[in-house]
């Protein structure tokens, strides 16, 4: 149990835990893709919807996770490629704040 508190192990799960709700996320952006392909009334129906208050929170949660798994994705390859694991924790801190920093340039952006 002790290895679980790790600082590696936390971004082995963030990992895999944004990589499965990113897959859940799929069929919804594919329906709202479909949305466009039925007709203007359709599409402007949806972009209504989308401007929902706890839609927009959604779509920032989606960013944290594109990032948190992007970054996650990139210190994997890192680790795999360059052999950097006296360094890990660090990587997992860089990650973390990249993730971090794209949520919050995402927010300043959204308003």
């Amino acid at each position: 149990m002790r290895g679980r508190s790790h600082p590696t192990y936390i971004a082995f799960i963030l990992h895999r835990v944004s990589g499965l709700l990113l897959a859940l996320f799929l069929p919804l952006h594919f329906w709202a893709l479909g949305q466009a392909i039925q007709g203007e009334a359709a599409l402007d129906g949806f972009l209504r919807w989308a401007d929902n208050p706890l839609v927009k929170f959604a779509e920032w949660g989606l960013v944290v996770l594109l990032a948190l798994h992007l970054a996650g994705g990139l210190r994997v390859m890192a680790l795999e490629f360059l052999g950097w694991r006296a360094r890990q924790k660090d990587m997992v801190a860089i990650s973390a704040g990249v993730a971090f920093a794209a949520g919050v340039l995402f927010l300043l952006n959204v308003g």
